[in-house]
């Protein structure tokens, strides 16, 4: 370009910003979200050794063969559900006036989707292998993903789960998905440095970050259910 040319406006090059309506499934998580954002949440974390869980994953891969991949998700899951049912009081909903414990585990679990985000859900998970919950979880977020499911699938949650390891994501804090009480987030599992019997070593590990309404729940009794999720996740006995 010469002094005689004349210069173009940058903002004549700029393409015009895309508008994004709030409505269908992104107008949902909006109002879902500002309602989860509203209520008096508090989070807590907690690093969990994965070592035992990597070897169960190890051994039901090797079960369940070539043809089916199978991540620590669904293990996280069992556990999840059967510390549930020792502590009814995160396995609720809120309602106008009172907290209603719900008889049934049923885990919404979160499927990211290009125009947003599903939260199928698996019933009755406490009582489920963890065979049967990565089964059952792949074919929702296969369905969600093709929105072949019947809206009844996205129904009937008491206790949500989010994860965000595939992502790389090493913690962070969902936002709670009314009128549940409570959420799991699920970090991705990697090798870092942990000590036992007062040796420093290299294991993986992942971190889960439990948000909950303080007015269904109080820091005390939530901190001793993540603390025995914990403890379920590094035993991985009975799962």
């Amino acid at each position: 370009m010469n002094a005689h040319t004349p210069a173009v406006a940058v903002a004549d090059q700029a393409a015009p910003p895309q508008l994004v309506p709030l409505k269908g499934i992104r107008g949902s998580i909006a109002r879902n979200m500002t309602a989860g954002w509203q209520a008096p949440r508090v989070a807590l974390g907690m690093d969990v050794d994965m070592r035992r869980c990597q070897l169960l994953r190890a051994r039901l891969q090797e079960r369940a063969g070539t043809g089916v991949r199978l991540s620590v998700m669904p293990i996280v899951l069992r556990a999840l559900a059967l510390t549930l049912r020792s502590h009814p009081a995160m396995n609720a909903l809120m309602r106008e006036g009172a907290i209603e414990r719900m008889p049934g585990i049923h885990l919404n679990v979160a499927v990211a989707l290009e125009e947003g985000l599903a939260v199928p859900v698996i019933r009755d998970a406490d009582a489920k292998s963890i065979e049967q919950i990565a089964a059952e979880a792949a074919a929702l977020a296969a369905g969600a993903r093709a929105g072949t499911l019947p809206v009844k699938a996205y129904q009937g949650g008491t206790f949500t789960v989010s994860s965000l390891g595939a992502a790389g994501v090493d913690w962070f804090t969902p936002i709670l998905n009314p009128p549940q009480v409570a959420i799991l987030g699920l970090a991705r599992v990697a090798d870092r440095p942990v000590v036992q019997g007062g040796k420093l070593m290299i294991a993986p590990a992942t971190t889960l970050s439990l948000v909950f309404d303080h007015r269904a729940v109080d820091g005390h009794p939530a901190a001793l259910f993540l603390g025995e999720l914990k403890a379920r996740l590094e035993a991985a006995e009975g799962l």
